[in-house]
């Protein structure tokens, strides 16, 4: 099941606390959409030493949506068709 974040309007380094800290309680089975204002850069290589992949869009010119799942965990359907974003 999804789990939905919006970090859009928390100042560094909070956006990235709060990740991490969902990320950690996310139960299994789940993934997590993060909505944010800006492309995590830094997050992504934390998300692949942690065992996570992850797709990111941009809908809209200051909102990014990144949706985040274990690697042993199929690709959530809602990103199936597309790149995982991770190489």
């Amino acid at each position: 099941m999804e789990q939905t974040i919006d970090v859009s309007e928390l100042q560094p380094p909070e956006p990235l606390e709060q990740i991490l800290d969902t990320l950690a309680d996310l139960p299994p089975g789940d993934w997590l959409r993060v909505v944010h204002r800006r492309d995590p850069v830094p997050l992504y290589r934390m998300l692949e030493n942690m065992g996570y992949r992850w797709h990111t869009v941009r809908p809209a010119p200051e909102r990014f949506e990144i949706l985040i799942w274990p690697v042993d965990m199929p690709t959530p359907a809602t990103v199936a068709a597309t790149d995982t974003g991770q190489p």
